[in-house]
């Protein structure tokens, strides 16, 4: 079974939501995000979703868009992170995804791709700006690799957009919070909870909503009436207020447990 799936199988039987934490691989060097992933496990991470730095991540905001560039001008790429993931499997069996952009993928190849990401101990893939239109060749080779090709639904979504992507959803569903790119906000749209329970109640994987939350009352809230929570920029923003102090690793693992501490 996959990470992911045996993940949520094991929260649903403790009546839990999953802690979904983004970071970006490499920021601020691939050592730190090495001990950073094990830190954020330590304070109940239960996925750890690892960003693929790119030149262009359109669907970021401006934190994680610093944090790609900084990455980059460092040399971090795709084979770099899939060894830092094979390394990180000598340690550890947190669930791990690489949310990335198509452009990587397609260099690399997709079957290339998803058994490289599969041989290093990647559980899922999140490709933002690859549609589900687009994506068939993708969905079949991860699907026969056990690879979680995991989709989003926006709140512009049509009812018969949903269902078809719904249909080949694996892993969990990313349900996007806002219309707009990451970051954090102050409020949460107020019809949030009847689009989840619209999604969910049609969606076969579990429902986790991502984009803007970056309180523990928002996590709280959030995780009441979905399956899990992701949070992103508000860790990212702890990275980069920390980076070179000492005590980074911990810092961030902190602040991160603290937002996982009203988790329902």
């Amino acid at each position: 079974m996959n990470r992911i799936d045996l993940k949520f199988k094991n929260l649903k039987k403790d009546g839990r939501k999953a802690f979904i934490a983004f970071i970006t691989a490499g920021y601020p060097d691939l050592e730190t995000t090495y001990h950073l992933v094990l830190e954020l496990e330590k304070n109940g991470v239960d996925i750890v979703e690892l960003g693929v730095p790119f030149s262009d991540p359109l669907a970021d905001g401006p934190v994680i868009q610093e944090a790609s560039v900084y990455a980059l001008k460092r040399g971090v790429n795709l084979p770099k992170i899939l060894e830092l993931v094979k390394r990180l499997r000598r340690k550890t069996e947190i669930p791990i995804c690489l949310m990335t952009y198509y452009n990587p993928v397609f260099c690399f190849g997709e079957k290339v791709f998803v058994d490289k990401a599969v041989d290093a101990g990647v559980d899922g893939v999140i490709i933002p700006d690859l549609s589900y239109e687009e994506a068939g060749n993708l969905r079949s080779c991860t699907r026969h690799k056990d690879l979680a090709n995991i989709c989003f639904i926006a709140p512009t979504s049509s009812p018969e957009r949903m269902r078809k992507v719904l249909n080949s959803a694996r892993g969990f569903v990313y349900y996007v919070s806002l219309t707009g790119v990451t970051g954090s906000r102050k409020r949460l749209p107020a019809d949030l909870k009847s689009k989840l329970t619209e999604v969910r109640r049609v969606s076969p994987c579990p429902v986790c909503v991502g984009f803007g939350i970056s309180s523990a009352s928002q996590v709280e809230a959030v995780g009441k009436f979905s399956d899990g929570v992701i949070v992103g920029s508000a860790i990212v923003a702890r990275i980069r207020e920390n980076i070179g102090r000492s005590g980074l690793v911990k810092n961030v693992g902190a602040f991160t447990g603290r937002l996982n501490a009203k988790k329902i």
